[in-house]
C-alpha cells in the first residue's frame, strides 16, 4: 500500500526554486540579461569580498548589508547578482575551494595521495576557520571546486580494489579527520585550556582513587604537550586500516 502524495505547498516551491537558484550561481547557469547595463558587480567579486569579511571576523559577521558596503551599494543591489545569504555562503565555499588538487603530483599509489589530500584540506580550513561552520554535515548544494575535491579523492583509491561504497566510506573517514581537527582548532582558547588543566589536575588529585587509569595517564603526560602531529598520526591509522581492508579483499596498488 502506497502513502498519498502530500500536497504540495507554496513553500515546497520556494524551497525548489531556491536550491535551483544556489545550483545555477555556482555553476555559472543563471540567467543574464539580454539588455541593459553591463552589471558592475558579478557572483564570484561579491563572494570574494564576504571571504575576506569572514577570514577577519567570522562567518556569523557576514551579512548582505556589510558586503555591500565594501563595494558602496545598498544591500539591496546584492540582490540582483545573489538571491540571499545560503547561496553567498555556499559561493564562499566554491570560493575557497577553488584550487582542486591535483593528487598525481603526490606520487604513485593511493596511500601518498590521500595524505596529500587530506593535508591541501587541512590547509584550506586553517586558512579559512569558518568553513567547518560553512560546510556542516547536511545535504547541501555544491559546486564544481567542492565535487573536484571528492573526485580527486575517490580517484586515488580506484586502484585499491575496495568497492564504491568502501571508497566512499573512507573518504568520509579522512574529511571526518581533517573536520574534526578543524573543530578544535576554531573551539580552541589559551586562557580556557590553561584554566581547565588547572583546575583538571586539582580534581584528579582529590579523586585519584576513582579514576584510577585516568590519573596514572595524566602522571604520564598524556595531556602534556608532545612533538605527535595529530593529522599525520590519526592518518597513518586511518589508512593502515584501509591497507588491511585492501589485503582482505584482494591485491591492490599501493
Amino acid at each position: 500500500m502506497t502513502k498519498a502524495a502530500r500536497p504540495r505547498s507554496a513553500g515546497d516551491d520556494k524551497k525548489q526554486r531556491d536550491l535551483q537558484a544556489g545550483v545555477a550561481l555556482l555553476w555559472g547557469e543563471q540567467d543574464r540579461p539580454a539588455r541593459g547595463p553591463k552589471p558592475s558587480l558579478t557572483p564570484q567579486r561579491i563572494a570574494g569580498s564576504a571571504v575576506a569579511l569572514a577570514d577577519a571576523e567570522g562567518l556569523e559577521a557576514v551579512s548582505m548589508s556589510k558586503v555591500a558596503a565594501a563595494f558602496d551599494v545598498s544591500a539591496m543591489a546584492l540582490y540582483r547578482y545573489i538571491p540571499g545569504k545560503t547561496e553567498l555562503v555556499e559561493l564562499m565555499v566554491e570560493s575557497v575551494l577553488a584550487d582542486v588538487p591535483d593528487l598525481t603530483t603526490a606520487g604513485p599509489g593511493w596511500r601518498p595521495r590521500l595524505i596529500a589530500w587530506a593535508q591541501r584540506s587541512w590547509q584550506v580550513y586553517q586558512a579559512h576557520p569558518w568553513l567547518i561552520a560553512a560546510t556542516a554535515m547536511r545535504r547541501q548544494v555544491m559546486g564544481p571546486n567542492q565535487l573536484g575535491w571528492l573526485d580527486a579523492a575517490l580517484a586515488a583509491m580506484e586502484p585499491t580494489g575496495l568497492t564504491a561504497p568502501q571508497r566512499h566510506q573512507v573518504f568520509l573517514l579522512l574529511a571526518g579527520h581533517v573536520r574534526s581537527l578543524a573543530q578544535q582548532l576554531v573551539d580552541f582558547d589559551e586562557d580556557h585550556n590553561r584554566e581547565w588543566t588547572r583546575l583538571t589536575n586539582e580534581l584528579l588529585t582529590r579523586q585519584a582513587d576513582r579514576f584510577p587509569a585516568l590519573t596514572r595517564a595524566v602522571a604520564d603526560g598524556a595531556f602534556a604537550p608532545d612533538d605527535i602531529d595529530p593529522l599525520a598520526f590519526g592518518l597513518e591509522r586511518i589508512l593502515d586500516g584501509v591497507q588491511t581492508l585492501i589485503d582482505r579483499t584482494g591485491p591492490a596498488s599501493t
